[in-house]
């Protein structure tokens, strides 16, 4: 329940939540001032101080409300939105889940556009956004790893969550904070988790497949383990290699 909520759970406008922070200010200053004591005598005086204990009495339960209320509305222009497996349009009966290499020598930039060298990661988001493309009726989804695995798209319908998945892949180095944080290529882990994610859906045919550009050297699980649990549960399997032999890690 946890695995669906974290990805299917989306804010759209996170920087609306940044307002909370000076309303945390205020309610920590609120309470650090502490509750006024008040001791009532059995005389005239309480009667006329009635008005002022009633005001109080508005005072305390309507700033908390009030607050709320902000809390709400401010986590509503965020925009939080819950995203659905499936859109409405009729799929083909195909599901294929993505596993992409985000390793290190995914820095390679073995690859040409327009005279200029690639990264062998931007390379692969191309031939996986144009794949994409051209599946507009199969549900696809999306793991990333390195060390490990990572979920970064539920099989789904709606590519265009999908490819703003597949665009937002980075690789753990020096400049970027990574989609994966663990060092590593674990093919085998990421086939498993892939075929974790396909194994209980009922459609006609499942398909993995794995775009890497190198040999697994991490990861509980060999890629021929992963291959032969794969093979007895029905699922095809097909690699998409990226790179040549002559690359070297780009800016270095």
């Amino acid at each position: 329940m946890i695995q669906d909520f974290i990805e299917h759970f989306r804010i759209v406008q996170p920087g609306w939540l940044l307002l909370l922070i000076p309303c945390l200010i205020l309610l920590l200053l609120r309470r650090g001032r502490g509750a006024t004591g008040a001791v009532v005598f059995p005389n005239l005086g309480v009667l006329m101080s009635l008005g002022k204990k009633v005001n109080r009495l508005a005072w305390n339960f309507g700033l908390p409300l009030a607050f709320t209320s902000l809390v709400l509305a401010i986590f509503g222009m965020s925009r939080p939105v819950w995203r659905n497996e499936y859109k409405s349009r009729i799929a083909s009966g195909i599901d294929i889940m993505l596993a992409f290499d985000v390793s290190l020598s995914m820095d390679i930039d073995d690859f040409q556009m327009g005279g200029q060298p690639m990264r062998r990661i931007d390379a692969a988001k191309r031939v996986v956004d144009d794949f994409i493309s051209r599946r507009p009726d199969d549900r696809i989804g999306l793991v990333a790893f390195a060390g490990r695995p990572v979920s970064v798209s539920p099989i789904t319908l709606d590519h265009d969550w999908l490819r703003s998945g597949l665009d937002n892949l980075r690789l753990n180095d020096e400049r970027n904070l990574g989609t994966v944080q663990e060092q590593g290529t674990a093919i085998g882990s990421a086939l498993s988790a892939a075929a974790t994610r396909l194994n209980n859906r009922d459609a006609k045919s499942k398909i993995i497949v794995l775009i890497t550009d190198g040999a697994s050297n991490s990861g509980k699980i060999s890629p021929l383990e992963a291959a032969g649990h794969i093979k007895t549960l029905g699922i095809k399997t097909y690699t998409v290699a990226i790179g040549t032999k002559e690359g070297r890690v780009s800016g270095r």
